[in-house]
């Protein structure tokens, strides 16, 4: 299954196919972590700059029992040669995003707590949004409790980081220059023109595949896209269905200047 999240941000385009359907969020969860972070720092109850000592021991959300994270499972390993130091907040956001580090999402989560995270988002207006814990929360994954999201929700998230309503004006173009620097660049980014400036997570566990994004046409305004994707086996196949859509949007959007 697709779904797809579609809003020029300089009309009234917009295009929903499938946007209220709740997938497993992946890593997409980490937006409104991130959000949730600097709206905290907007009110002086934590600096970015600040450092938190890092571990590899949380609790799940079941029984309170510890886990620890696989760093060979993580898509930046080499966060976990940093377990035992103190390590900056605005570092670990980095890695969250432009990373995904899994170890960074947990301590971060640790730090201001899913539950807030989570009535964040809805307070931005993302309804159906759930952020209930960290990554491989093996206990919590086998009793159904995932993080999960819908395409029209993480696109509500990335417009209002857009527009500067996610936190203040600066804290947004923070945010926003943190997603323009995603090192994993595959899917949405893959279908647009080079050079491109695209403002975007991943996410992806087994059989899932989603990117979500703002996108900069060359003289127009963003358009915003989101496209999550469940059910494909392979995933360079979901990769080259993700890219696709986003080259029919671009055609769409900006059809002088397309790929």
């Amino acid at each position: 299954m697709v779904a797809v999240a579609f809003s020029d941000l300089g009309t009234s385009d917009t295009l929903y196919l499938g946007a209220d359907e709740s997938f497993h969020a992946a890593s997409t969860m980490k937006v409104p972590v991130m959000i949730e972070l600097f709206r905290r720092a907007d009110a002086r109850a934590l600096r970015l700059n600040q450092g938190i000592l890092l571990v590899n021991r949380f609790g799940s959300i079941v029984d309170g029992s510890s886990y620890s994270l696989d760093a060979g499972a993580d898509s930046d390993s080499g966060m976990y040669r940093r377990i035992g130091q103190r390590v900056a907040i605005r570092s670990l956001i980095d890695h969250m995003i432009t990373r995904s580090s899994n170890l960074a999402t947990n301590a971060l989560i640790e730090l201001v707590g899913a539950k807030n995270s989570d009535s964040t988002a809805h307070l931005l207006g993302a309804r159906n949004i759930r952020v209930l814990r960290g990554v491989e929360d093996g206990k919590a994954f086998a009793a159904g409790l995932n993080n999960t999201t819908s395409a029209r929700d993480l696109a509500v998230l990335l417009e209002a980081i857009e527009r500067g309503r996610a936190a203040t004006p600066e804290s947004c173009s923070a945010m926003r220059d943190i997603l323009l620097r995603q090192e994993f660049s595959d899917e949405i980014p893959a279908g647009l023109p080079k050079g491109t400036r695209v403002a975007h997570k991943t996410g992806w566990i087994t059989g899932v595949l989603h990117d979500a994004a703002v996108v900069y046409p060359e003289g127009r305004a963003p358009y915003v896209l989101v496209v999550l994707s469940r059910g494909i086996p392979q995933r360079e196949t979901a990769r080259r269905l993700i890219a696709d859509i986003s080259r029919l949007v671009y055609q769409h959007v900006a059809p002088g200047n397309s790929p």
